[in-house]
């Protein structure tokens, strides 16, 4: 039995939103991810040991870091340096355990 039409719209707006997940942003626990939430920090106004974080690296992951956080500071200069304080309690958590490792 063929699918009606409003089905495939619908299916096909699924399908569109679901995509969408997969780049929201960097995985949690690679370099990528510190160094955005390292630049997410700097956008809530909170302090960021950022030698500390850096030295936690081997070689080649410090110029991944060094690279990606360069990239995110140029998006973070067009973006909103606005953090709810939830986000703000949330990323300060973040770097302390980035900091810690």
């Amino acid at each position: 039995m063929p699918m009606p039409s409003i089905l495939k719209s619908a299916a096909a707006v699924l399908l569109a939103a679901l995509g969408a997940c997969t780049v929201a942003g960097p995985v949690p626990g690679t370099v990528e991810y510190a160094a955005a939430t390292v630049s997410r920090a700097y956008d809530c106004g909170l302090q960021v040991d950022r030698g500390r974080i850096i030295a936690r690296f081997d070689r080649q992951e410090r110029q991944r870091f060094v690279a990606a956080n360069a990239g995110y500071a140029v998006k973070s200069y067009k973006a909103p340096h606005r953090c709810e304080a939830s986000e703000r309690e949330r990323i300060k958590g973040e770097i302390g355990s980035l900091a810690r490792r």
